[in-house]
């Protein structure tokens, strides 16, 4: 029985071993962000026409073959597009129309920091950003399969979930980008 524990050392050896686990797995797991909310959808389902989603904004599911161009829109975007940018990567940032122009100017300035990670092994963050009536908060920041309601421009979770894209979930097309596609708006 070389190598092999008695049963009556077992349970002791286990039990000492517990608070390591607990450490160890502690040291993994990452906080959340409060009020994130993520999703299921797989990807590459493109439709043709309107869809209806069960999000507003959307944050997966089918989408048009063409994708929306990830720049700052003053008109809403189709839905079906920029749902598409999503599965090629992109961050989606929706506001309010009534957003002030000092709040959208301060976004504007935040995302531009976030866009350039100063990592070479990090792809630069590619945004769509869109007014989208209707929405229940100020803000909605929406990447595929993820997605969070925000309080304004000033909500810490934004620079979070900004600081924290490492632990967005993966895009089935991240590698491909939205830096052209179209620019229709509503």
């Amino acid at each position: 029985m070389t190598g092999m524990l008695r049963p009556s050392l077992l349970p002791s050896r286990v039990f000492l071993l517990l608070p390591l686990l607990a450490v160890t797995l502690g040291a993994c797991a990452r906080p959340g962000i409060e009020g994130l909310q993520t999703y299921a959808y797989a990807g590459g389902q493109q439709q043709e026409g309107r869809i209806a989603y069960a999000q507003t904004p959307p944050a997966g599911g089918a989408y048009s073959p063409m994708w929306q161009k990830c720049a700052h829109y003053t008109a809403p975007v189709y839905d079906e597009y920029a749902v598409h940018s999503l599965e090629r990567g992109a961050l989606w940032i929706a506001y309010r129309p009534d957003l002030s122009a000092a709040d959208l100017q301060a976004l504007q300035a935040l995302l531009a920091r976030s866009a350039a990670p100063g990592d070479p092994e990090v792809r630069p963050l590619e945004v769509l950003l869109s007014p989208v009536p209707g929405l229940g908060t100020p803000l909605v920041a929406t990447v595929w399969n993820a997605q969070l309601p925000l309080a304004g421009v000033n909500d810490a979770r934004l620079k979070a979930f900004l600081d924290g894209r490492d632990r967005w979930p993966a895009a089935p097309e991240a590698a491909l980008g939205c830096a052209s596609g179209v620019t229709m708006t509503q």
